[in-house]
């Protein structure tokens, strides 16, 4: 068994017209914000960038496949230069609206299915790393462990933090269960329960994901919160 991780980061996925920011808002340490290609817009990114700012959360953009009607969950296999030029689009525009509320983008997740190619096709993960370089920035990068993307991001500098997630089911493999198979989401009592279990001596996870359109995302955000404090665990940002 691993030793205790005396500290970690809670993370969520905001801006995407959900209806569960504000609160997720006064829980999470780092939100990932939605840059408008699989949902949100100028105006919900600027909304939680303001509350992000407010409550001191740390904000990441949330980078996608140019996909509202799948909610960026389909895998549209763009050409590598097109993630490069999609992805550098989106952090600049994160960037810009950050700075106008009186804060930064310090890290970049990419979400559903360019999350996952991005963990094995080497080239997609190139990609985003490249797209880091051309927004100017020396961001962090968010994503599972073992993946191309870390890989990648560690190669180039990057401060690569590894993630795992407390509302979704693992495969014995260490993959996530498909959405679209029986418990493959979490309720409240097992997402608490994996994200002890992370922390303490699973996955040598950073930091703890809440997806923000998992049903009562916000309960269930301030139930993993409050049982890793309740641990003695430091729940605060990597960034």
């Amino acid at each position: 068994m691993h030793d205790v991780v005396r500290s970690i980061d809670l993370n969520a996925d905001l801006g995407e017209g959900l209806g569960a920011d504000e609160a997720l808002l006064g829980i999470v340490t780092s939100a990932n914000v939605a840059c408008g290609f699989h949902a949100g817009d100028d105006a919900t990114m600027r909304a939680a960038c303001t509350a992000a700012v407010e409550r001191r959360v740390a904000m990441g953009a949330h980078v996608s496949y140019r996909d509202r009607d799948g909610f960026g969950r389909r895998e549209l296999g763009l050409a590598a230069s097109t993630v490069d030029a999609e992805v550098t689009e989106q952090i600049l525009a994160l960037a810009a609206i950050a700075a106008t509320a009186g804060g930064r983008v310090a890290y970049v997740k990419p979400h559903g299915a360019l999350y996952h190619r991005a963990a094995v096709d080497a080239e997609c993960a190139g990609a985003i790393i490249s797209a880091i370089g051309a927004a100017g920035g020396s961001l962090a990068v968010l994503a599972l462990p073992g993946s191309q993307l870390l890989a990648r991001a560690h190669m180039a500098g990057l401060d690569a933090v590894p993630e795992a997630f407390a509302d979704r089911a693992y495969a014995p493999d260490g993959s996530l269960v498909p959405r679209g198979e029986p418990g493959a989401v979490l309720d409240a009592d097992g997402a608490v329960a994996q994200a002890l279990s992370i922390a303490r001596d699973g996955l040598q996870a950073r930091s703890i994901c809440v997806h923000g359109d998992t049903p009562g995302a916000a309960a269930i955000a301030r139930l993993v919160r409050r049982g890793l404090e309740d641990a003695g665990i430091d729940v605060r940002s990597f960034a």
